[in-house]
């Protein structure tokens, strides 16, 4: 088979690595590599091996037609071109009905032409491959290290081979072409700034991903109003008007805030509806009609009485699994809260104390090598504890593990960004220590942090691809003069870092550290906006490199990602909401501080207008997210219209088999 299958029509996009046996032809353990292929192929997938370095490479790709009839097996949702009936020309759109191979014609095909997208692709794959299982009556014997390997009846394979150590990982490829595709239309276009092609990150990353980069282009194409606005604060003498200024300034980023936010809603309920078309529900989400019972001693009367009995014990279950779910959270929560309040909280006011009072630059220096030493293992030890709490919590799912990981790894976070910057201003009234921390945050940090997201899975995966070659070098031998093997691409994105969080990789992405850059510097920018206006403008250019730096980590220095279909941004949305919020609080203590240089906290008409400010922001907040409709009309009506014709449908259907069921009770007593 040729080595570029990409020619000959398909592309791999899965590979099993497996341990370096293909070249011995002597080592009985090759036969459980051999097996592997075999059951392989026989679930009609294109195989292919591929010898690296180090490891022995097993590429699979699959057509058409054996990734449609996975598809059908695994009850996939998809759109079709049958459309609901009385709508308008603008809410035209087809019904999803459960995929079937036979009438894959019926199906909407994606925008550039392919049946499923690669969330669905992924999806298959797994099916297929984690679906071998022995489907022999007896146990297969098979030979791994001089031992042998019981492959039980209705086990699978692949499990029992990573178990035994045989299967060292199974991970996503690159399609060259749409990578370096994606390269020059995103990562390297730098013609408009914000600009992005959402629905072409989408079919290559899966609709989380697309999410973010849509949630951060927006983000930064608003920053440009408050960018300009601070610049203006920040360089123009306003005279004797100055005093009013930074409340006007203040009020204006408030409204900024909350308007960008109701807008991403909308926005974002525009993308899901949008982007639907590239993911599908699974049978765990489809509707399931109840069916009756097909008995011949009982009567419909009796069998509907029978479906009440378990409606109310299924009921019953699910009402105590919820409020013991809740339980845990609660406990879960307020152990970790404590342990910030307790532990974290007085090492951060040490720290923020020591640095106001040492005189020595290099003693801060040195204060600050060791804090942030410190401040690391605190926080990977929080993560791991959060996310062993996590476990006992019983979520429903994956994402709803993940936003609690959020919620608690963020507090961890805020309270280390955070609270010296609220001890320098707050209670020192230090506005030029205030200044010169946010600028450090926010020029050295983010740039530090840049340099370094990029720097460090390069370098990783250097020294990974050193290893290799002088491994092979050394197994060779020092005389050898054959010429240096080069690494197959295939070993070569093995060798890449996978798109991973920091903390708590067992349940979210890489898409965590990312937001959570995104967050911190939001609340940096926000809560201590009146101090330093020019803060905008930094955050403005930075997110501007940060789309195109975080589109070249993922093309170019990490692993493909293992696709998520979740369209929104999660908990993340909650935490800049509570920032906004904070920042309303925060501010209106700066001003207070800049016009109470006296500190004697009288109500004077300057202060007492603070107050009054203040308020009138909190109702902004929560008065204005009630004008903006968080969806569009045109979603709501599509997805009003959509239920509408799945219940009628379901209703026609449950109605079809409650009269099957009554007739067949009347024929089976007219024949008795």
């Amino acid at each position: 088979m040729s080595e570029h299958g990409e020619k000959e029509g398909f592309v791999f996009e899965i590979a099993i690595v497996v341990p370096k046996w293909g070249e011995n032809k002597l080592d009985e353990s090759g036969e459980c590599i051999q097996v592997l292929v075999d059951e392989l192929k026989k679930k009609g997938l294109i195989v292919e091996r591929v010898v690296g370095l180090q490891n022995e490479f097993i590429k699979l790709a699959a057509t058409i037609e054996v990734l449609g009839k996975a598809a059908a097996e695994l009850r996939f949702r998809k759109r079709t071109f049958i459309f609901l009936t009385h709508v308008t020309e603008f809410f035209l759109q087809g019904i999803d009905f459960p995929f079937e191979w036979d009438e894959a014609e019926a199906f909407v095909r994606l925008p550039d032409g392919s049946l499923f997208s690669w969330c669905e692709r992924f999806r298959c794959y797994n099916h297929l491959i984690y679906g071998i299982v022995n489907t022999e009556k007896s146990t297969v014997l098979l030979k791994y290290n001089s031992k042998e390997v019981d492959w039980k009846p209705g086990e699978s394979l692949i499990r029992k081979f990573e178990a035994i150590g045989i299967i060292k990982e199974v991970f996503p490829l690159h399609d060259e072409n749409k990578r370096k595709q994606l390269l020059r239309s995103w990562a390297m276009n730098w013609l408009d700034f914000t600009s992005q092609p959402i629905d072409d990150i989408c079919s290559y990353y899966g609709t989380k991903i697309a999410t973010y980069f849509a949630f951060l282009g927006m983000y930064t194409k608003w920053m440009l109003f408050p960018a300009a606005l601070g610049l203006t604060v920040q360089l123009v003498d306003f005279g004797s008007l100055q005093l009013f200024v930074f409340p006007f300034f203040f009020i204006c980023l408030i409204s900024w805030a909350v308007m960008f936010f109701q807008f991403w809603k909308r926005k974002c309920a525009a993308i899901s509806a949008r982007l639907q078309i590239y993911h599908s529900a699974g049978a765990e989400s489809e509707y399931k009609s109840p069916q009756t019972e097909h008995s011949t001693c009982r009567s419909p009367t009796e069998l509907m009485k029978k479906q009440n009995t378990d409606r109310m014990r299924d009921k019953a279950n699910f009402q105590r699994e919820e409020w013991f779910r809740w339980l845990m959270r609660v406990r879960n929560d307020v152990f970790i809260i404590m342990s910030i309040i307790c532990l974290q909280l007085p090492f951060e006011l040490a720290y923020a104390h020591l640095y106001e009072v040492i005189g020595s630059d290099l003693l801060k220096f040195c204060l600050t090598a060791v804090y942030l030493l410190a401040i690391q293992y605190f926080t990977r030890m929080g993560g791991k504890i959060s996310v062993k709490l996590i476990k006992y919590e019983n979520d429903e799912n994956v994402e709803r593990r993940a936003n609690s990981l959020v919620y608690k790894v963020f507090g961890l976070y805020f309270m280390q960004s955070y609270i010296g910057i609220f001890y320098h201003a707050l209670l020192h009234r230090n506005f030029m220590t205030l200044r010169q921390v946010l600028i450090q945050r926010l020029l050295i940090s983010e740039v530090i942090e840049n340099i370094l997201e990029n720097s460090i899975p390069y370098l990783s995966y250097s020294f990974k691809k050193f290893r290799a070659r002088n491994k092979l070098k050394h197994e060779q031998g020092s005389s050898s003069t054959e010429k240096p093997r080069p690494i197959p691409r295939v070993e070569k994105e093995y060798l890449k870092p996978s798109y991973a969080a920091s903390i708590g990789q067992e349940i979210e992405d890489g898409l965590f550290d990312d937001f959570l850059e995104l967050v911190l510097q939001f609340g940096m920018i926000m809560m201590f906006a009146c101090a330093f206006p020019l803060a905008f403008a930094f955050a403005a250019v930075n997110n501007i490199a940060e789309i195109r730096a975080d589109a070249l980590k993922l093309l170019v220095m990490m692993r493909r990602p293992i696709p998520r279909a979740d369209a929104t941004i999660g908990a993340w949305l909650n935490i800049f909401q509570f920032l906004i919020v904070m920042s309303i609080c925060t501010n209106s203590a700066l001003l207070a501080c800049m016009y109470d240089r006296e500190g004697k906290w009288s109500l004077s008409p300057g202060l007492a207008a603070i107050l009054i400010m203040e308020h009138v922001l909190l109702f902004i907040k929560f008065g204005f997210s009630r004008i903006v409709p968080e969806e569009p009309a045109w979603v709501r009506e599509a997805r009003r219209k959509n239920a509408t014709q799945a219940e009628q449908m379901c209703s026609r259907q449950l109605l079809r088999s409650i009269s099957g069921d009554e007739n067949r009770f009347w024929e089976i007593k007219k024949n008795e």
